[in-house]
């Protein structure tokens, strides 16, 4: 875990009494389906403020393709998605959990029909289609490939119609406030163009998304930094399991240009992968081919980059009718086409990126954590669905129902949580360090991470990777930053080095976490979650 010496409580000083104030019932934190749903739930009982770091429109639901996961066919069953979902998480979901959402599913997307969504139809009901990792078709979607941004619109007409809502955009929020009890009592946060801010509020939702940005190649957008993880470490919540990243198989790989996601909806129905020399791989490797797990997958096409000395492997859709391909891959098609790629005609260059951390903030049912009157719900939470993996477009159902429950939670103690104000004074020394750049600083970090905590981990870099991370830290966590990049950097020092820590103590290669020197799964030490928090956890 960090140096205490570089784990200052508080990133800014605070003086309460001298800054701008706000209060609220309920602060949000985050504009992702899990927020927008949240703030939804609470605003029917309180008044809410919706904080995000950027716009509504910049989340990774925004850019989420494939689709939401649910039992909505009559040839499906629940049982069969829970034990689908138990069986992608290698033996650490919590089945209770599983259940809860998988159950609650089916009526919170029909209500997201009812509210607007223009999901994809067949003959008049929700069409769903099949995943890696799904027994049946179960995958919703929207507009083809744009599922997420479609859910998004909805949402975010429902909160900027909510007259208990007040939307707080391009607000960064840099920590969590706790008083005297150690509750959650509000944020301090500095909105675009202003000075520091600080939102008093009775409850506290953090749903502030991933951390995708931590590595070099990611799906994530740019705002995915990890904020949320490292204030709720600050404040003295528990994290647990961060050795579990996920990465995505099939991103668009053109030198020079930013990842682009390639859902696996694509090879859901029908795409293969071939390498650099026109040949299909991946069921040498594995029974289910391209519909194997995302872990597997992605491991696989490292394999046989290596193997074949490239860069990259290819996607192949061209056996596949190229209108229907249009037609419902339109974001991607149009991509491709962004770099004169033809589908019909053409392989699509793709490799792995990071995209979707499954630890996170542990919580309960109703989405509480350790630290009174805080939440957290979505990809920033660790509620117990997804174990070590997680499946396939279970991640907006989990955001959509969590959400709700979060969101209900709160609303539920509107009547006893009274708005509390603190005096809280905190000072920082001056450093007398020398001063490193923070953009370079993070792009250096994001490079170490890919290569030492990556795909593949073994003991030696994951240990050269902490020993790197601390170093950069004596020279950045003492700053005082008054930007978003350089409290981006000290976040992202900050869970990157709780993420290589929990990747070396897992000894064993267990769902997304794979271990080149411990290449079994050892359930007699192992079959635990890993938890760690500033009071030692």
């Amino acid at each position: 875990m960090p140096d205490k010496a570089y784990l200052r409580r508080y990133l800014v000083p605070i003086d309460s009494n001298a800054t701008q104030q706000l209060f609220t019932d309920c602060l949000v934190v985050g504009a992702g389906i899990a927020g927008l749903r949240a703030a939804i739930e609470a605003a029917e009982h309180c008044n809410v403020i919706l904080a995000c770091k950027g716009d509504l429109e910049d989340s990774n639901t925004w850019k989420a393709q494939g689709g939401i996961a649910s039992v909505l066919r009559t040839d499906d069953t629940l049982d069969a998605h829970v034990a689908d979902t138990l069986k992608t998480g290698c033996g650490l979901c919590d089945e209770a959990i599983v259940r809860l959402v998988v159950e609650q599913g089916p009526g919170l997307i029909r209500q997201l029909l009812d509210w607007g969504t223009e999901f994809d139809l067949d003959n008049g009901r929700i069409a769903t289609t099949l995943e890696g990792g799904h027994s049946h078709p179960r995958v919703a979607h929207a507009h083809g490939d744009a599922t997420g941004r479609i859910i998004a619109e909805t949402l975010i007409r429902k909160v900027r119609g909510h007259p208990n809502i007040h939307i707080l955009e391009d607000f960064y929020a840099v920590d969590l406030l706790t008083n005297d009890n150690n509750a959650c009592c509000g944020a301090i946060g500095r909105l675009k163009g202003r000075g520091p801010q600080i939102v008093w509020a009775a409850n506290t939702i953090l749903a502030t998304g991933g951390a995708g940005q931590l590595y070099r190649e990611t799906t994530n957008p740019t705002v995915a930094t990890g904020d949320g993880l490292a204030m709720a470490y600050r404040a003295g919540a528990v994290l647990r399991d961060l050795e579990f990243v996920q990465f995505h198989p099939t991103t668009l790989y053109i030198a020079g240009a930013s990842r682009a996601l390639i859902t696996e909806t694509l090879r859901g129905e029908g795409a293969v992968l071939r390498d650099c020399n026109g040949r299909q791989f991946m069921g040498r490797y594995h029974p289910d081919a391209e519909l194997a797990p995302r872990d597997v997958v992605s491991r696989t096409i490292l394999a046989q980059m290596l193997k074949t000395n490239s860069t990259h492997v290819y996607l192949d859709v061209r056996h596949l009718d190229k209108q229907h391909v249009a037609r419902r891959f339109p974001v991607i098609t149009e991509l491709c086409e962004s770099f004169s790629i033809d589908p019909g005609k053409d392989l699509i260059p793709v490799r792995p990126s990071a995209h979707y951390m499954v630890g996170g903030v542990r919580t309960d049912a109703r989405g509480r954590t350790n630290v009174p009157c805080l939440y957290a719900c979505g990809e920033v939470a660790s509620t117990g669905l997804h174990g070590a993996n997680r499946l396939g477009s279970n991640s907006l159902l989990e955001g959509l129902v969590f959400g709700r429950i979060t969101g209900r939670a709160v609303a539920e103690q509107a009547a006893e949580n009274h708005i509390h104000r603190p005096r809280i004074s905190y000072e920082i020394p001056p450093s007398d360090r020398t001063h490193l750049d923070a953009a370079d600083v993070r792009n250096s970090l994001r490079a170490l991470m890919w290569r030492n905590v990556g795909i593949t981990r073994t003991d030696k870099p994951l240990a050269e990777a902490q020993e790197i991370i601390r170093f950069w830290q004596r020279y950045v966590m003492d700053k005082v930053f008054d930007c978003p990049v350089g409290w981006e950097c000290q976040n992202m020092l900050t869970v990157s080095l709780l993420t290589a820590a929990a990747a070396q103590t897992r000894r064993e290669s267990r769902g997304t976490h794979f271990r080149g020197d411990h290449p079994d799964t050892n359930d007699a030490e192992f079959n635990k979650h890993m938890e760690v928090s500033t009071s030692g956890a």
